[in-house]
């Protein structure tokens, strides 16, 4: 069963994370010849703060 982790600086609405899942899925699904029902999906959505580059912190974008 294969399973992605997508973790992401700020949030997503619903609609874009199942967009976004149903992208991901057909993709997986496809190059592994697994069953998309198969395909677990995990979206973590981190605050901008809690996030570094280059040893600075992320900026929440306007």
């Amino acid at each position: 069963m294969p399973y992605v982790n997508i973790r992401l600086a700020g949030t997503l609405t619903r609609e874009q994370k199942e967009k976004m899942c149903a992208g991901v899925t057909t993709v997986i699904a496809e190059v592994t010849n697994k069953p998309e029902d198969s395909i677990l999906i995990f979206v973590d959505e981190d605050q901008h703060e809690n996030i570094a580059k280059g040893g600075k912190l992320l900026i929440k974008p306007a």
